[in-house]
């Protein structure tokens, strides 16, 4: 099934308060938040809170397993496809449990299959996909990728694309790229080996002001800074070079979330960094905490 629900709602998060003012309210304080806070923040353990809070995200997560059979993807008109919109790029489709590519690329040209989600999203973004793959091979590229703050609108995708090819036998790789607008123009921001990728796998970026980063099963593979895209959309993509149509379906996603609050997954942060904090969504010793306040605590393998 997929899913729209207000941001906030069951959202688990990591903060590590540094002041012993902090420690002290943590300790009388009662809900189930563990939170992720830079030390700037830690002035702000005060009882005033201040004058402009920041402003939360606008767009609630999304989650969804694929339960249809499309093509392209729609479910109740909730994604915005690369072929049908853009004109120049593939389609996403979907049979029940997958969603996988429509198109074999020349590359070039690059006609991805991609799909975005619809809707005003905002800045920071996370999107995650489990990713399904049968029969690897080397003799194929086939790439499984996540978009973040993109945009697609007739012969133009401006986007973030985070993608991975699904092999483990030395021929992998990660890869962070902007995607400028037109078809085949595209900027390669970072690429590493990475871990390899396998069926079950979960894959993640964010974006988190400038800070581009790859997660695979919770561990931080590749960052990258840009900061020409701030808006935008997440999503899913798909390539296939050197196979066949009747490849496509042998790789894709079984499951996919995304959100513009906190990220829908995070790897556990390091035992002795973070202490659990029990605070209610109403707790009013913090009245001033805004989700927009939460940065990305990881640190990436640089290649």
């Amino acid at each position: 099934m997929y899913a729209l629900s207000p941001l906030g709602e069951n959202v688990g998060v990591k903060m590590a308060l540094e002041s012993p003012k902090c420690r002290r309210l943590i300790r009388s304080s009662a809900v189930l938040l563990v939170i992720v806070l830079p030390c700037c923040l830690a002035t702000r353990c005060g009882n005033t809170p201040p004058t402009s809070p920041p402003s939360a995200a606008t767009h609630g997560p999304f989650t969804t397993d694929f339960p249809l059979t499309e093509n392209p993807i729609s479910e109740d008109g909730n994604w915005i496809n690369g072929g049908t919109v853009g004109l120049d790029w593939g389609n996403v489709q979907t049979t029940p449990g997958l969603a996988f590519g429509t198109v074999v690329s020349g590359g070039p040209p690059y006609n991805d299959s991609t799909a975005v989600l619809s809707g005003t999203w905002g800045p920071n973004q996370t999107a995650c996909g489990t990713i399904y793959t049968v029969n690897e091979t080397s003799s194929v590229y086939e790439e499984v990728e996540l978009r973040l703050h993109t945009t697609i609108t007739p012969h133009s995708i401006t986007s973030y694309e985070f993608n991975g090819r699904v092999t483990s036998d030395g021929s992998q790789y990660v890869q962070i790229v902007r995607w400028n607008g037109p078809i085949n123009s595209f900027t390669y921001l970072t690429t590493t080996t990475g871990p390899g990728l396998h069926n079950g796998d979960r894959m993640c970026a964010t974006i988190q002001g400038s800070t581009l980063t790859v997660f695979v099963d919770g561990t931080p593979v590749v960052q990258a800074t840009d900061g020409t895209y701030t808006g935008g959309s997440p999503g899913i993509g798909f390539w296939n070079h050197g196979g066949t149509l009747a490849d496509n379906s042998n790789y894709g996603f079984s499951q996919f979330s995304a959100t513009d609050g906190l990220p829908s997954s995070i790897p556990n942060a390091p035992a002795s960094l973070f202490f659990s904090l029990d605070i209610s969504p109403t707790q009013p010793l913090l009245p001033w905490l805004q989700l927009g306040e939460v940065f990305a605590w990881s640190e990436a393998r640089r290649r």
